[in-house]
């Protein structure tokens, strides 16, 4: 599910949301993760990639679904199908539960105010619109929250008239056990402000990159 290259009206390039995160993320627990597989007999770069096809995959099913669609099995191979299955299964317990629905899906927007973009999984309604974002990853962390944060800028941007009443909800759905965890939060102004510091810093750490070369 490829996202696009995110532009002002100018034409000027932005960072992504995730992009910006993912400059200044803790990596440790990635680094452990590596040298476990490495200690495994793993190759990291295989299990990371498998993971992430997984991910992608589960992520089209789910789009499919709302979208009522018929998902295109054909890019994935059996293995990759079986582990976004698992996902898809948590997500359709998880809707059938919840009576959160699914308004908007996959929306791809522009800050000009801020300068980054983003893909938003979905807008849930239930009276309110919330911010919804779907994971397929081993946990729920920090970075996460910042990451809806971020989104819900974008969309009270792109549409004003649409204020996030509603919250942010983030929905994990598990590739081995097909468990899911909802997690929300009511608001997430720690989690903007965080996403604002590092935006700058990402043009800092630019610049300083080019003077250091």
């Amino acid at each position: 599910m490829a996202h696009p290259r995110y532009k002002l009206a100018d034409g000027t390039v932005i960072p992504s949301v995730t992009t910006v995160l993912g400059r200044f993320k803790d990596s440790g627990g990635l680094i452990h993760w590596a040298w476990q597989q490495g200690v495994d007999g793993k190759d990291y770069r295989e299990t990371r990639d498998r993971a992430a096809t997984a991910g992608t995959c589960a992520h089209a099913m789910v789009e499919a679904q709302i979208r009522g669609k018929v998902f295109d099995a054909t890019p994935y191979d059996a293995e990759t199908l079986a582990k976004a299955q698992t996902s898809f299964g948590a997500f359709t317990e998880w809707a059938e539960s919840s009576q959160l629905k699914p308004a908007y899906t996959e929306c791809s927007m522009v800050s000009e105010k801020y300068r980054f973009g983003g893909t938003l999984d979905t807008i849930l309604i239930h009276g309110k619109l919330a911010i919804g974002d779907w994971k397929t990853s081993n946990g729920i962390y920090s970075d996460m929250l910042c990451q809806v944060a971020a989104y819900g800028k974008l969309w009270e941007e792109n549409h004003p008239e649409m204020p996030i009443t509603g919250g942010y909800h983030i929905i994990r759905f598990d590739k081995t056990y097909g468990d899911f965890n909802h997690h929300w939060f009511p608001e997430l102004e720690d989690g903007w402000r965080f996403f604002q510091l590092t935006r700058e810093a990402y043009d800092f750490d630019k610049r300083l990159k080019k003077r250091a070369a």
